[in-house]
């Protein structure tokens, strides 16, 4: 089974370092006079724009180079007879003596752990996850919440992969002014939760990721 998970940004990258206008500028005269000194004054008024921005990665493209790939993750599901009357021995074509029991699923994943960064001063940022493509194997479908994510640090949380459509938001927790300001990392583990017994088959799925402000 084959999940593909695609970041959304870079959603916005566009960060003002300043725009300096004069936007009004008065004038003074003084004089003559007899007194001195003699002095004038005018006021000049200034305005500065910084826009906002967001940074968003899953996988590659660490800040400031955005990533080009969609990072995929994987997990191959294994199964195992179960070992009584008789310990199977690996190999093709091995006879053994066999209860009859259904056999365990091992899952082994790969690549499913995934660094990600949200960087912006646009003030709250929230994430979604969006069923982009649904997992399914020809007709036979496994259901997209069956994936589950846990990240490394609680203040970069992820949000839950819904069945279909999008999903709750999550919150990030900002770094600096009031939370107007976020600069975090972390890992996301992803795994397969491995409920119910399914159909043989290669099982291919994408999920969307948003980060978004107001």
């Amino acid at each position: 089974m084959t999940l593909r998970a695609t970041h959304a940004g870079l959603l916005a990258l566009a960060l003002g370092t300043g725009l300096v206008t004069a936007a009004r500028a008065a004038s003074s005269t003084a004089g003559p006079s007899a007194t001195v000194p003699l002095s004038t004054g005018v006021n000049l008024d200034f305005t500065i724009a910084i826009d906002k921005f967001i940074f968003f990665r899953i996988g590659d493209g660490a800040w400031p180079t955005p990533g080009g790939t969609v990072s995929t993750v994987s997990f191959a599901l294994t199964p195992s007879i179960p070992a009584v009357p008789t310990t199977p021995v690996a190999g093709n074509n091995t006879p053994v003596n066999w209860s009859g029991a259904a056999p365990g699923f091992g899952v082994t994943p790969s690549g499913n752990a995934l660094p990600v960064e949200v960087r912006s001063n646009a003030g709250q940022v929230t994430l979604r996850a969006t069923s982009t493509t649904p997992l399914a194997s020809g007709a036979n479908t496994i259901p997209l919440s069956e994936i589950t994510i846990a990240s490394s640090d609680a203040n970069l949380p992820a949000p839950q992969i819904p069945n279909t459509g999008t999903g709750a938001a999550v919150n990030v927790v900002g770094t600096a002014f009031a939370n107007l300001v976020t600069q975090r990392t972390a890992t996301w583990t992803f795994s397969y939760a491995n409920l119910a017994s399914r159909t043989a088959g290669t099982y291919t799925g994408q999920v969307t990721f948003t980060a978004s402000s107001p």
